[in-house]
Parts: C-alpha cells; sequence; structure tokens
C-alpha cells in the first residue's frame, strides 16, 4: 500500500486512530510479557538457588549424625 504522504500513512483512510493504536497496545502487550517472563525466570532460579542450599546443608547435617 502505498501512501502519498507520511500523515496520509498516519491517518490510514481515516482509520488510523484505531490502527496505531492497535499496533501500541499489542507492542505494549510483548514488551510487558517479555518482562514478565523475566521476573518470572528471576524468581525461579532464586527459588532453585535457595532450594539447593537448603539441601546441601540438609546433607551435611545427615553426615555429621552419622
Amino acid at each position: 500500500m502505498a501512501f502519498d504522504s507520511f500523515s496520509a500513512l498516519l491517518a490510514m483512510g481515516g482509520h488510523g486512530a484505531y490502527v496505531w493504536s492497535a499496533w501500541g497496545l499489542a507492542a505494549l502487550l510483548l514488551i510487558g510479557s517479555a518482562f514478565h517472563a523475566r521476573a518470572e525466570r528471576h524468581h525461579l532460579m532464586q527459588d532453585l538457588k535457595r532450594r539447593q542450599r537448603r539441601e546441601r546443608h540438609a546433607d551435611r547435617g545427615e553426615a555429621h549424625e552419622s
């Protein structure tokens, strides 16, 4: 689709507000999803490290009791 000017591209034949808001919302959702996934991964890694430390500590305690 070719447009005569940049303002015609932005106007999209009178549908620009809908088109660009839909693109903006989609971009926000994708960015939000990426940040959420990153935060979830961070929390998972913290939980796994905490669990690993707890298990190591429990293993040492069993070895001393034997």
